[in-house]
């Protein structure tokens, strides 16, 4: 005799399905936009993430990475002329990542590109905030 699948466990095993899917999704979109910039996905995920002045730890908190990680990424970006360490205003043992202008430019364009396409393009405004919120709610439960 066989038991029928857990129907709780077969919703959770295919909803990590589909989050997996948009992820993967969504990293293969960012890919070839990077490309079409002459960025790898590290960079244009580092610039996306560059909302303004910030630590390495808090960009690589953002990029969901190792902050040794984000340091290379930060090496290439700021040897190509887009991001610049400077002093952290109020921690003399920080430095703060700062885009250049030309680092603004070429950010801007990223979003453009970023938002032809994407793989949540198919949703609502509304939709999204509901997705998001509903994840932010998976990610932070106790």
């Amino acid at each position: 005799m066989t038991t029928s699948p857990d129907p709780q466990a077969t919703a959770e095993r295919e909803l990590c399905g589909l989050v997996n899917g948009l992820a993967q999704q969504i990293a293969d979109h960012v890919r070839e936009r990077a490309v079409a910039l002459g960025l790898t996905a590290a960079q244009a995920t580092a610039l996306r993430e560059m909302t303004g002045p910030m630590t390495m730890r808090d960009l690589a908190e953002r990029m969901s990475c190792e902050p040794s990680n984000a340091t290379f990424v930060v090496d290439k970006l700021e040897k190509q002329g887009l991001i610049e360490r400077r002093p952290h205003p109020t921690d003399r043992r920080a430095k703060h990542l700062v885009l250049t202008a030309e680092g603004n430019a070429l950010r801007e364009r990223l979003l453009e590109l970023l938002a032809q396409d994407s793989p949540l393009a198919g949703l609502s405004p509304e939709q999204q905030r509901v997705l998001q919120n509903l994840l932010e709610q998976a990610i932070t439960r106790p």
